[in-house]
């Protein structure tokens, strides 16, 4: 079951091939709801009560190096692999009019390819086929944005690849050092998980920075705090996102940045429990300068697009501070947040771009009484805004509301610090909403859908000479739109007042996880 879920988008981009272009989107949306309906099955055959790795698949893949195809999946993995499954045909819903790209047979197979590296990266049981997913992604992501990006796309996408690369390179090099490991200590090579977690790894508590443990554990972290991204490596995600075209962010921000936080909960902590003490006081201060840092940025925009990715620096650095704080109830919190910032961000990037396709533009200041035309739209808006906030009733003050009931007990000027960061969430949120729904704007709202940009010579409405103005002529959501936000919506308030039902499954592999750190 897991190898069909993770390859069947892979085969379907092969098909791609016999495929008409006209058709080809249509063709991906049908491959998404059938890799949904796999995970749903997945989802209700999952075994609640045990926190072993069930419906493992493991196969010998490169014997002499130790390296196995071996997948699996626990209620760590599992909510991960719901939510890649679950925003997949709503990006696809929610950007389809947008995106009526040039050369899109190959638009849809880099989506897809992306999907699979998605669902391998949280499904691996093996360090060496984790890391091959890992990279994966890298390779349909770099075309997305260098083909179908913005203006400066070329520098981002470079910046992207180069970032990720170097913490990469980072974890296949600790891959090996720890299969070595494995041949001193268990007589044989191997990359398994299952084995490596036998191993023992030194830790001098006097010499921290030379103890294998300690090096091991910056490898892998890195990589991951990279991927986050953590201050002071996130200055490559609002490039990425700005440039992205909207499908690429959507999976960006919903999806591949979890993958930076579930390595850190299924290697990092588990692996490396003494070295991940160690630097816990250094990696919360990292997280909770970025959720101040990126929320300050936020305020700072005029970019609607900039906006909500330096907004998902913010969010993740909640998830970075509830893992180091060796608490099971911030480790809890920090994995719903990993799901419920993934709906929440999805939703936003969404509204960016039905707004972009109809105004052509991102700059907040050239919007505004758009509620007045758009209705519907301005309730998906504020659904989304509310659940990125954290109001309670929806999804985010789920995860949120965890992660600092946990900090809080560890750490009472810690948790005060980070709380801060849903205060200034809110200002640049309700600003945001206020900006382009609400007004005062330089828009003209008339009847059917048009737009366009023009320039006036100073006039009694103040508009100087040569400035950028937009006569508006708009429509609300389609129904594909109405769809994809519905959907999001309603996961928003059954989570938002049902946490359980979503995150019932997780419990006991938590509370395995949690025993083993030693985790109050």
């Amino acid at each position: 079951m897991l190898s069909l879920i993770v390859f069947l988008p892979t085969i379907a981009a092969l098909l791609l091939f016999f495929i008409p272009s006209s058709v080809a989107r249509k063709y991906a949306f049908g491959v998404s709801i059938a890799s949904f309906l796999l995970a749903l099955n997945l989802w209700f055959s999952f075994d609640t009560t045990s926190a072993a790795m069930q419906f493992s698949e493991v196969i010998p893949w490169i014997p002499t190096l130790g390296i196995h195809y071996a997948l699996g999946v626990d209620g760590i993995a599992l909510p991960l692999v719901a939510l890649a499954a679950f925003i997949a045909p709503i990006a696809w819903l929610g950007t389809w009019p947008q995106e009526a790209v040039q050369k899109e047979k190959f638009f849809v197979a880099c989506a897809l390819l992306l999907q699979t590296g998605m669902y391998g990266t949280f499904l691996a049981t093996d360090l060496f086929l984790f890391y091959f997913f890992w990279e994966i992604v890298l390779i349909p992501m770099f075309f997305l944005i260098g083909i179908w990006g913005g203006q400066n796309r070329i520098y981002a996408t470079v910046k992207f690849f180069i970032y990720t690369m170097i913490g990469s390179l980072l974890m296949l090099v600790a891959i090996f050092w720890l299969a070595g490991m494995a041949k001193e200590q268990l007589g044989t090579t191997t990359t398994l998980m299952s084995d490596l977690a036998k191993l023992s790894l030194p830790f001098n508590a006097a010499n921290p920075w030379m103890s294998p443990q300690a090096l091991l554990f910056m490898a892998f972290t890195l990589a991951f705090v990279i991927k986050v991204p953590m201050i002071p490596f996130h200055t490559w995600l609002p490039d990425a996102h700005v440039q992205a075209p909207t499908l690429g962010s959507v999976f960006l921000a919903a999806v591949l940045l979890k993958m930076g936080t579930y390595g850190i909960i299924r290697i990092s902590l588990p692996f490396f429990p003494e070295a991940s003490l160690w630097a816990a006081p250094v990696l919360q201060a990292l997280g909770c300068v970025g959720i101040l840092y990126g929320a300050f940025c936020a305020m700072a925009q005029d970019d609607f697009k900039k906006l909500v990715a330096y907004s998902s620096v913010s969010h993740m650095g909640y998830i970075v501070v509830g893992l180091f704080s060796f608490n099971t109830i911030a480790i809890s919190g920090s994995l719903y947040q990993m799901v419920n910032h993934g709906i929440a961000s999805a939703g936003l990037f969404i509204v960016v771009g039905m707004l972009y396709e109809r105004l052509h533009t991102r700059d907040l200041n050239k919007f505004g009484q758009l509620a007045k035309s758009t209705p519907m739209m301005a309730v998906a808006f504020m659904i989304m805004t509310l659940s990125s906030v954290a109001l309670p009733g929806t999804n985010g003050f789920v995860g949120e509301f965890t992660i600092l009931l946990g900090t809080f007990q560890q750490s009472i000027v810690l948790a005060g610090l980070c709380g801060l960061g849903v205060i200034f969430g809110a200002v640049y949120s309700l600003k945001a909403y206020q900006k382009v729904m609400l007004g005062p704007s330089n828009v003209e709202v008339h009847g059917h859908w048009h737009a366009h940009a023009h320039s006036d010579a100073h006039d009694d409405h103040g508009h100087g000479h040569g400035e950028e103005t937009f006569a508006v002529v708009t429509h609300d959501m389609t129904a594909k739109e109405i769809l994809a936000m519905s959907l999001l919506t309603v996961f928003v308030f059954v989570v938002g007042f049902f946490p359980e039902t979503f995150f019932g499954a997780s419990k006991v592999s938590l509370e395995a996880l949690a025993t083993a750190l030693g985790a109050k």
